[in-house]
């Protein structure tokens, strides 16, 4: 028998029916006879501490705090292969996202603002899409580095972040030095 049948035998719930076969079996059955005097002693344990009135002093906000901690702590939602997989995704359009802006010939994009009548006004619209799509994915990034590296400390989140900006900058230069040297030759 399963044990929610235990669990619905001792709270009156089974029909009649139900209730005579499992009380036949818990003849027959040690394990189910065992699990029954278990769940009878869990019940009169939580009856008698219940039933006494606690001497514990709690803090006069203490339902609020609770609760505030309850609606903020999103601690335990995500398993720990989930975040490793949100951080290797994001890794990976990371990578995609720099490689397509490294490929994209800059003559491509000349070429559609010279195709367009106002076309400073396309590259302007470019720039600026690059620039936002960029920085809301290196928040995204850095969000999820600093919570999957360093959980609860802003510190070390905040110096996450800058060695990712550092490492950003640094990458950049080297790419705009390699372009100035392709040019030379």
């Amino acid at each position: 028998m399963p044990k929610r049948h235990i669990a619905a035998y001792l709270d009156g719930e089974l029909d009649a029916v139900v209730c005579s076969q499992l009380e036949e079996h818990l003849k027959l059955c040690a394990a189910c006879s065992a699990e029954l005097v278990e769940q009878r002693l869990l019940l009169c344990t939580l009856d008698s501490t219940f039933n006494h009135s606690s001497n514990l002093p709690l803090p006069t906000d203490f339902a609020r705090v609770v609760a505030a901690r309850a609606e903020s702590d999103m601690s335990g939602v995500r398993d720990r292969r989930e975040n490793t997989l949100a951080l290797r995704l994001c890794a990976g359009l990371a990578i995609a996202a720099f490689a397509l802006l490294v490929w994209l010939p800059a003559e491509c994009c000349w070429a559609c603002a010279g195709v367009c009548s106002a076309g400073w006004l396309v590259f302007l619209i470019l720039v600026w899409t690059t620039v936002h799509d960029a920085v809301a994915g290196l928040t995204i990034i850095s969000r999820v580095l600093g919570n999957g590296l360093f959980p609860g400390s802003l510190f070390a989140g905040l110096v996450a972040l800058l060695l990712l900006g550092l490492v950003l900058l640094v990458f950049s230069r080297l790419i705009a030095n390699y372009h100035r040297t392709r040019l030379i030759d």
